[in-house]
């Protein structure tokens, strides 16, 4: 599937003329817990040739092919992405902590690594994923019955949040880090490991009655959560910092450009 998807990313090239900077899996793949089912959701940072940018049109930022079979593939423009970035949106940190990479290109990525060990917000990126938690407890676990995976869109962003007022950092893109980390009960553990078994087994699927211990553990840490985080500072990266960062990708990326076309 590697040499496809790199196809795929290679394409896009030549048909949006731009230079993918960087490229990972994202989504279950990523967290660890893909079941034999599960989609690649390969997610990328791109840049144009300098005269792109030189316009006063607004132009469309993201690039988004239709899904083909197995494979979801969509990516966003550096300016785009380096503006989330100050805001320290969680989906891009998430794809910066990626253990499956396809393509870095140019030293973007670790650019942008070091950046985040200075500007990360610990209130912004808790407040994303604390809105995720609400949202999904409310829509998939107060039913009588839940599929299994529904648990995961809960349980992967309330375990986000106990990591994030334990070290101050963003949370590991990886589910067993963050899992293994939280110091959880014994009966916790047991009934979140039976969980990973039958999602990674392609049971992901299958309903059954809600689980009592874990309802009760995520409506807990959800309400501490939405009390703590109003306690929060807010903090952005500097914008200096990433319109540097930004030039100097466009003086890296244009000899790759021929001509305004990809070589």
């Amino acid at each position: 599937m590697t040499a496809t998807i790199l196809e795929s990313l290679a394409r896009i090239e030549q048909e949006h003329n731009v230079r993918i900077l960087y490229a990972v899996e994202s989504g279950s793949r990523a967290w660890g817990f893909a079941s034999r089912d599960s989609d690649y959701d390969v997610r990328f940072i791109y840049i144009h040739p300098v005269e792109w940018y030189l316009s006063i049109r607004e132009k469309r930022d993201v690039i988004e092919c239709p899904i083909s079979g197995d494979l979801d593939i969509s990516g966003w423009d550096l300016r785009k992405a380096l503006g989330l970035f100050r805001k320290s949106n969680p989906p891009l940190l998430e794809w910066l902590g990626s253990s499956m990479v396809y393509l870095d290109n140019d030293g973007l990525a670790g650019r942008m690594r070091e950046l985040m060990r200075e500007s990360f917000s610990p209130q912004n990126c808790l407040h994303h994923y604390l809105h995720m938690a609400k949202g999904n407890f409310k829509e998939y676990l107060k039913s009588d019955t839940v599929r299994v995976k529904k648990y995961f869109y809960v349980l992967r962003p309330v375990l986000a949040c106990i990591w994030i007022e334990k070290h101050n950092s963003m949370p590991p893109t990886e589910f067993a880090t963050l899992f293994h980390d939280a110091g959880l009960s014994q009966d916790l553990t047991d009934e979140i490991n039976d969980l990973l078994r039958r999602k990674m087994a392609g049971d992901e699927l299958d309903a059954g009655p809600q689980i009592e211990i874990l309802n009760r553990f995520l409506k807990v840490w959800i309400d501490y959560y939405s009390e703590y985080g109003k306690t929060m500072e807010r903090h952005d990266c500097s914008v200096e910092q990433l319109d540097q960062l930004f030039r100097e990708m466009l003086l890296v990326s244009q000899g790759w450009f021929h001509n305004g076309t990809p070589k």
